[in-house]
């Protein structure tokens, strides 16, 4: 009964830590270096934390990022004549349809 307390409370780190990071790479890196010591941890053997690794690098590839709070009409570009915006998760801007604003 230990080990499933313990196994259940591990999963919910690792699905917690798997959503972190803006890019699906980034959380599928998270995510495995997150499963894989926990994996370890909990069984205590290398097979523990490969299929650890394994499902926190699926959760976090499978998870999107937060995008609260994004004004699509941030900004307007006269010379363009479109809208665009700034995505604080990215750091980056866009157009109104999502393309990168180079």
């Amino acid at each position: 009964m230990k080990q499933a307390l313990i196994s259940c409370a591990a999963a919910a780190g690792a699905l917690a830590l798997a959503g972190c990071g803006t890019t699906m790479t980034e959380r599928a890196a998270t995510g495995g270096l997150a499963g894989a010591a926990i994996g370890a941890a909990v069984d205590g053997s290398v097979t523990g934390a490969v299929v650890g690794g394994a499902a926190g690098a699926a959760l976090g590839a499978a998870t999107t990022p937060r995008y609260d709070n994004v004004n699509r009409r941030q900004y307007y570009d006269q010379r363009a004549g479109r809208y665009y915006f700034y995505d604080p998760g990215t750091g980056r801007y866009y157009w109104e349809n999502g393309q990168p604003r180079y």
